[in-house]
C-alpha cells in the first residue's frame, strides 16, 4: 500500500506529540534535517501504527492461550522491531525517535534500542580475515551470536548482554557489555538485520535475524542522495569527532580538506555504494514499512505491507 506523506500525516489521528523541539535535537543524527514538523508527520503515526501491532499480538496470544488451555500457555514476549537501511541514511535517529516515542505510551515503558555494530567483528580478527575493507558487510559480523542475542530476548530470559562498539576507536570495545533485561519492545538498528538466514552446510534453511521481527523499517533514499550526505557528514565529523586524539580518524584531520573528501570518496565508492547495491537495497522488499526520503532528508513517500 503506497501513500503519500500527507495520506500518512492523516493516520496519526489524535495522536499528541510527546517531544519538545529540544529533545528532537539530542535524537538526530549529525546531518540529519528531523524536526518537530518531520516527527509530527512521519513518526507519530507509526509510533501509533506500532502501538496498534503491540496489542495485537498482545490479543493474539491471549486467543492462543485460551486455545492450548492448561497445556501450553505462555506468557508475553517482547515485541521486537527491525530498522535497516544504508549508511547515512538516517536509519540511526529513526531508531532513537521511535524508541523515545514507544515509551511514551502508558502499554509499553521499557523500550530498549541495540544496533548491530555490536556484533561486529573485533579489528584484529578483521585483519586476520582479510575483512577489513569489507568493514560492514555481513561476514564481517557475528551473525551467530547476534541472532543468538535476539532469540534470547525474544524467549524472556531475564538478562542477555552484547558487546558495544565504538566510533571512536573503530573497533569493540574491550571488557564493556550492554545488559538488556525483559523490555516490552526491542529495537534492533543495522545494514543487514533484513537479510535471510544463510542455509548451513547441510543445506537446510536455519532461523536468520529476521524472523525474531515483529515489524521492520527500511529506510530508503536514491543512492546519490545517500552518497551526498555521506560525504557531508564526513565533513562534519572530520571538524568535530574525528578531531579528538583517540580517535581512529584523527588523521583525516592533518590533511587537507579535499584530501580528506578524496578518502571518503573512495570509501563510500568502495565500500558503502558496494554493500548498499549487493546486500542491503535487495532486502527493502522484506520490510513491513518503507520509508522513502527525498534529497532534503525528508520522507516523501511510504510503502506500507498489507496483512
Amino acid at each position: 500500500m503506497d501513500l503519500t506523506r500527507a495520506e500518512w500525516s492523516a493516520l496519526r489521528d489524535k495522536t499528541p506529540l510527546p517531544l519538545s523541539a529540544a529533545e528532537v535535537e539530542q535524537l538526530r543524527g549529525l546531518g540529519d534535517v528531523i524536526d518537530l514538523d518531520e516527527v509530527r508527520d512521519i513518526y507519530l503515526p507509526l509510533s501509533r501504527l506500532l502501538n496498534l501491532y503491540v496489542g495485537a499480538t498482545d490479543g493474539l496470544r491471549g486467543a492462543l492461550n485460551t486455545f492450548l488451555g492448561e497445556k501450553g500457555s505462555q506468557s508475553g514476549t517482547p515485541f521486537v522491531i527491525g530498522v535497516a537501511g544504508s549508511v547515512a541514511v538516517g536509519k540511526s535517529t529513526v531508531a532513537r525517535l521511535l524508541q523515545a516515542l514507544l515509551s511514551r505510551w502508558p502499554e509499553h515503558p521499557r523500550v530498549e534500542l541495540v544496533t548491530t555494530d555490536g556484533f561486529l567483528l573485533p579489528t584484529k580478527e578483521l585483519q586476520a580475515r582479510g575483512l577489513m575493507s569489507r568493514k560492514g558487510f555481513p561476514e564481517s559480523y557475528d551473525r551467530r551470536a547476534l541472532t543468538r542475542f535476539v532469540a534470547d530476548i525474544k524467549a524472556g530470559k531475564a538478562e542477555v548482554s552484547a558487546p558495544v562498539y565504538s566510533h571512536l576507536i573503530y573497533d569493540i570495545v574491550p571488557d564493556e557489555e550492554l545488559t538488556v533485561r525483559r523490555p516490552d519492545i526491542l529495537i534492533v538498528e543495522g545494514l543487514n538485520v533484513l537479510q535471510p538466514a544463510l542455509p548451513g552446510k547441510d543445506g537446510r534453511t536455519r532461523v536468520g535475524l529476521a524472523d525474531y521481527f515483529d515489524f521492520s523499517v527500511y529506510v530508503d533514499a536514491r543512492t546519490e542522495d545517500i552518497e551526498q550526505w555521506y560525504l557531508n557528514r564526513f565533513g562534519k565529523l572530520r571538524r568535530t569527532a574525528f578531531q579528538d586524539p583517540s580517535s581512529y580518524f584523527r588523521k583525516y584531520t592533518q590533511v587537507s580538506e579535499e584530501e580528506a573528501l578524496d578518502y571518503a570518496r573512495t570509501m563510500w565508492r568502495t565500500i558503502n555504494k558496494p554493500n548498499l547495491v549487493e546486500n542491503i537495497a535487495p532486502t527493502r522488499g522484506r520490510a513491513t514499512l518503507i520509508l522513502r526520503k527525498g534529497p532534503d532528508h525528508k520522507v516523501q513517500r511510504l510503502s506500507l505491507r498489507k496483512l
